[in-house]
């Protein structure tokens, strides 16, 4: 495992605190055998946090530990990238720019590859598939099913929200719905749309015991009160199943 950045620049300033945090985050979270993922998922889940929660400067540490550890830079882009339809360009666009600044600084060329498989005509359709893939058959056109006042909203989650970015090439279902999970969780006050993916997490074939490990995987970047609310929404959405 790479050398714990969390707290890089703070040791001189801040040791007790930079040593005590860096063992809870950077030791005891990752070996915690009731937390453990692997270690591919456990980035992913704690850049998509990091995003949720605003955590910029956190953000460009662990995003560079992340490429240390294997994350490519077309999986970092992704999950920036998807990050804007939950959190809207206006928190977004810092987290590009600190992207693009740290692949410049590794001698990353940009742009990366295109990873679109959409055109504009096609959107709508292949992004409403992604919709009745991961939440059934309710999800099928329902621009026409749902309340005529969100025919708009409706329709902008299949063409923008999935049709934009779930049919990317870079990331796979499973790693997307669970990026999804994370910004949401730790933005925080989203406990509806929290439950309705982490209900989208175990339709793909994620567990309760995997959406666990990810929340405490993320509680040090987001703290205890979000990921309590998260385990909630876990245990909301395994009792619907049931």
């Amino acid at each position: 495992m790479a050398a714990y950045r969390g707290v890089a620049g703070l040791e001189g300033t801040d040791p007790e605190f930079s040593k005590r945090f860096a063992y809870f985050a950077g030791e005891e979270v990752p070996a915690e055998p009731a937390a453990a993922l692997p270690t591919r998922e456990r980035y992913l889940a704690v850049l998509a946090a990091l995003l949720g929660c605003q955590g910029l400067d956190e953000f460009r540490l662990m995003a560079a530990e992340a490429l240390d550890e294997g994350i490519t830079p077309v999986e970092l882009k992704e999950v920036v990238y998807q990050a804007c339809a939950y959190l809207g360009i206006g928190r977004v666009r810092p987290f590009i720019d600190a992207t693009n600044e740290l692949l410049g600084e590794r001698g990353v060329e940009l742009p990366l590859a295109p990873q679109g498989t959409t055109t504009l005509e096609t959107r709508r359709d292949a992004g409403n598939q992604k919709q009745v893939d991961y939440f059934g058959e309710g999800m099928r056109r329902a621009w026409e099913t749902g309340p005529a006042e969100r025919v708009v909203v409706n329709r902008w989650l299949a063409e923008n929200c999935f049709g934009d970015y779930y049919t990317r090439r870079g990331l796979s279902d499973l790693d997307r719905e669970l990026v999804t999970f994370c910004y949401i969780a730790a933005q925080g006050g989203c406990e509806p749309q929290a439950t309705a993916h982490a209900g989208g997490n175990m339709n793909l074939g994620r567990t309760k015991d995997f959406l666990y490990r990810v929340v405490l995987q993320m509680l040090p970047y987001i703290g205890y009160p979000r990921s309590l609310n998260a385990l909630s929404c876990i245990d909301n959405a395994a009792a619907a199943r049931a």
